[in-house]
């Protein structure tokens, strides 16, 4: 599935040059994920790279968006061919 950040995020600037999909970007008040680019970077890292570097804790799965290991590395390959 894909990530969201949580209202709490303090917009520390950590997450989004850390993103190999290019998927984080500074919202209207804080950094959002865009679901359609978000791999969990599947394809890239072993683990999402913005849950490592988050110093708050607040990047969680998006149960809104639902995507199993397949879809997500569809996903990887639809992005970056």
């Amino acid at each position: 599935m894909a990530l969201k950040i949580l209202d709490s995020c303090i917009n520390c600037d950590m997450c989004d040059p850390e993103c190999p999909n290019g998927a984080i970007t500074l919202g209207a008040e804080i950094y959002e994920i865009d679901v359609d680019k978000c791999t969990e970077c599947i394809g890239h890292y072993e683990q999402p790279t913005c849950v490592s570097v988050c110093p708050i804790d607040c990047v969680k799965p998006d149960l809104d968006h639902v995507e199993d290991e397949d879809a997500l590395l569809a996903k990887f390959v639809r992005l970056h061919g």
